[in-house]
């Protein structure tokens, strides 16, 4: 067996590696599907820093596991056991101060400029200047949704955050204030941006300015209780035109329609009050995601299921049916109530 250890060997290793890699994250970015949340597709400036700092670790890091791997096989191979050895130990060498001080120098400049890549990358997320035209968010993270809330248009929604696309010439950011309800949660879109934490009594912030229109998945990435793996979100990235209109339409109060009064009824005179909120109404709870525009969301139960009148009935007739455990409690309605329930929650546009 005979092995390359020569510079010009290792040096066709490492570009094998390192081309195999980026041919992969290439094909991952020609996709561009912003449903799938791939790290190797950036659409996002904080996302796209980490995207290009990862590869740059994986380089060195390559580079590292190249050598090493060689001069393990080459020892293995060179000083493996034969039929003829005679069992005495080899010559043993001590002191060699070159070896000592390369094993001890060369990985101290490897972490250095390791942490210097890293705090770089860090210091231009976290210490970004915001331009006049921000988008200012506030997201609070609760067992087990996402409230949004928009204080510059005054109006709350939940669990699908919508904001504009930044042009690349003239970037218009989104800053996104994080808080916390109740445990510990993060939030975390891979195409946008990378996991910030929302800690109870702390406030977090983090921003994005997406490049692309679409929809981008992500979840929360810490795990904060029993349906944590269900505790999902969107973010919806539209034109300025289109973002300025989904305000326009979150401000305005709930629909209220005669064929529904009773569900409507019904639902004013249970707890889901408690809860919930619907502008206009006598339901002013804060503790449940607002409703007052519910069916303008494609899915419930932050993400869980897709937002059809069968789901809905589902989830308000027995929660527990599609997230064991979460704290929506099941009112105990009868059938025809539930049937009446639902269609008021459909006229909810």
């Amino acid at each position: 067996m005979e092995l390359n250890l020569t510079k010009a060997g290792w040096l066709a290793g490492v570009e094998t590696l390192l081309a195999f890699v980026t041919a992969n994250a290439w094909a991952a970015n020609a996709t561009r599907d912003p449903a799938t949340p791939n790290i190797f597709a950036p659409a996002s400036t904080p996302a796209d820093s980490i995207y290009h700092l990862s590869l740059f670790v994986l380089a060195i890091t390559g580079l590292i596991f190249v050598v090493v791997f060689t001069l393990l096989a080459y020892a293995v191979v060179k000083f493996r056991r034969r039929s003829g050895d005679d069992d005495r130990e080899p010559p043993q060498i001590y002191g060699s101060n070159q070896m000592e001080l390369a094993w001890t120098v060369i990985p101290v400049l490897i972490v250095v400029v390791l942490f210097l890549a890293a705090a770089r990358v860090i210091h231009a997320i976290e210490d970004a200047k915001f331009p006049a035209g921000t988008t200012e968010i506030t997201a609070i993270g609760h067992q087990f949704w996402w409230e949004f809330q928009y204080p510059g248009q005054g109006f709350v929604t939940a669990n699908e955050l919508h904001v504009p696309v930044s042009d690349r010439a003239h970037p218009t950011p989104t800053h996104i204030t994080l808080m916390s309800a109740d445990t510990d949660h993060s939030f975390w879109v891979p195409k946008l941006a990378g996991k910030t934490d929302l800690i109870p009594n702390r406030v977090n912030s983090m921003w994005i300015d997406p490049h692309e229109t679409g929809v981008y998945v992500g979840q929360c990435a810490q795990y904060c209780g029993t349906q944590h793996a269900k505790m999902l979100l969107r973010v919806v990235v539209d034109l300025p035109e289109d973002f300025n209109k989904w305000i326009a339409s979150q401000k305005q109060p709930a629909i209220e329609l005669d064929s529904v009064a009773q569900g409507r009824h019904i639902f004013e005179s249970t707890a889901c009050v408690n809860c919930h909120t619907i502008a206009g109404t006598d339901a002013k709870g804060k503790f449940g995601p607002d409703l007052t525009h519910l069916m303008t969301r494609t899915t419930l139960a932050s993400g869980a299921i897709a937002n059809t009148q069968e789901n809905l009935r589902t989830w308000i007739k027995d929660p527990d049916a599609i997230k064991p455990g979460c704290l929506m409690p099941a009112m105990q309605m009868s059938e025809e109530e539930v049937d009446a329930v639902t269609a008021y929650l459909m006229t909810l546009r």
